[in-house]
C-alpha cells in the first residue's frame, strides 16, 4: 500500500529570503535619501511664509534684529565720530545729543596738525605694512615647504611650529627684547628702528599653520603637471602656488594689518622714541596733554583710517577667484 505524497511545496534554505529582505530594503533606503536631499525644515514652513500676516510678522523681526545688530555694532563708531567734531562741553555735559552747539570740524585739523597725528599715522602705516609683508612671506614660504615639497623632517617641523602656539606671548617678551636689543651677527641694535617690530612680526604660528592647511586643499595634480613642463620650486610657487592661493592671502592680509596696527605693547618697549612710535603708543601719552575733543578726533582718525583701506580692499583680498591664475580655459 502506498504512502501519498504531500504536495507541500519544499522550503529551500537558499538566498531567497536574503533577497526579499535586501529588496524590502531599498524602499527605505531610497526614502531615507530623500529625505536628506530636502533642505532640513525651520520653524516656519514655506507654506506659512505664503501668508501676509507670517510674512508682515517675519519683516518686522528681521527689521528690528537688524536694526540693534547696527546699534550694537556701528554705535560706539558712530559716537566717537560724532564726539570728535563736538566741543568738549557738549561731550561732558549731554554725550548722547546730538551736537547742542553745533559741529566743530576743527578738531580733526587740530589733531591732525598740532598733535601731529600725521607723524604717527605715517609711522603706523609703516609699521602695519612692513609686518604685514614679512608675515605674509614667512607664512606662505613655510606653508608651501610643508605642504607642497613636504621635506623628511616637515611632520617633526610642524609639530614644533604647532608646540609655539601653546606658549604664552608674555614669557618671550623679555629673551625677544635681548635679542633685538644685542642681534647676532649684526652687532647692531634694532631699538628705535622699525626692524625691531618688522622681524619679529614673521614669528606668527597661526598664520603658517592657516596657510598649510589651504595648501593641502589645492589639487595636487597642478602642481605635478607644472613639474612635468619642467618648473622648478621657485617657478612653481611663484607661478602656480600664489595665483591659486589669492582668497587665503587676502585673509592673512587683514589678520596681520590690524594686529600690527592695534598693537601697543611691543612698540611701546622697542620704540622709545616718540619720533617713531605709531598711533596706538602715542596716543595714550598724549592724553595726559591734549583736549578731550582734540583726543577724541585723535582716536577717530586712528579707527577710522584701518576700516577705511579694509572697505576698499575687501574684493581684492576676500572676494578673488582662488584658481584664476593657475588654470587655462
Amino acid at each position: 500500500m502506498s504512502t501519498p505524497t504531500s504536495t507541500r511545496p519544499a522550503v529551500s534554505s537558499g538566498p531567497r529570503p536574503v533577497a526579499a529582505e535586501a529588496a524590502g530594503r531599498r524602499p527605505a533606503r531610497r526614502a531615507l535619501r530623500r529625505a536628506a536631499e530636502q533642505p532640513p525644515r525651520g520653524i516656519v514652513s514655506d507654506a506659512e511664509r505664503r501668508t501676509p500676516s507670517v510674512r508682515l510678522a517675519l519683516g518686522v523681526i528681521h527689521t528690528v534684529v537688524l536694526l540693534l545688530l547696527l546699534v550694537i555694532g556701528l554705535g560706539p563708531i558712530l559716537w566717537l565720530v560724532k564726539a570728535s567734531i563736538s566741543t568738549t562741553q557738549d561731550t561732558l555735559r549731554s554725550p548722547m545729543a546730538l551736537f547742542p552747539s553745533g559741529v566743530d570740524w576743527a578738531n580733526l585739523a587740530t589733531a591732525w596738525s598740532r598733535v601731529h597725528i600725521d607723524l604717527h599715522v605715517a609711522n603706523s602705516l609703516i609699521i602695519a605694512s612692513g609686518s604685514w609683508f614679512v608675515q605674509l612671506v614667512v607664512a606662505t614660504t613655510a606653508g608651501y615647504a610643508l605642504s607642497i615639497l613636504r621635506p623628511r623632517y616637515g611632520p617633526v617641523l610642524y609639530w614644533l611650529v604647532l608646540s609655539t602656539l601653546f606658549v604664552p606671548a608674555v614669557v618671550l617678551l623679555v629673551p625677544l627684547y635681548l635679542t633685538v636689543l644685542e642681534p647676532p651677527l649684526l652687532g647692531v641694535s634694532l631699538i628705535n628702528t622699525f626692524w625691531a617690530v618688522w622681524l619679529p612680526a614673521g614669528a606668527n604660528a597661526f598664520n603658517v599653520l592657516l596657510t598649510k592647511r589651504f595648501f593641502d586643499n589645492l589639487p595636487q595634480e597642478i602642481f605635478d603637471a607644472a613639474r612635468i613642463d619642467g618648473a622648478g620650486p621657485y617657478r612653481v610657487f611663484w607661478s602656480v602656488l600664489l595665483p591659486m592661493s589669492r582668497p587665503i592671502l587676502g585673509v592673512v592680509s587683514v589678520f596681520a594689518f590690524i594686529s600690527a596696527w592695534k598693537d601697543f605693547l611691543w612698540p611701546l618697549l622697542v620704540l622709545p622714541d616718540p619720533d617713531v612710535q605709531p598711533l596706538s603708543v602715542r596716543l595714550p601719552t598724549l592724553a595726559r596733554s591734549t583736549e578731550l575733543d582734540v583726543l577724541l578726533a585723535a582716536l577717530t582718525i586712528s579707527a577710522l583710517i584701518p576700516m577705511v583701506l579694509f572697505l576698499v580692499f575687501q574684493r581684492t583680498f576676500l572676494r578673488s577667484a582662488g584658481l584664476s591664475g593657475a588654470l587655462k580655459g
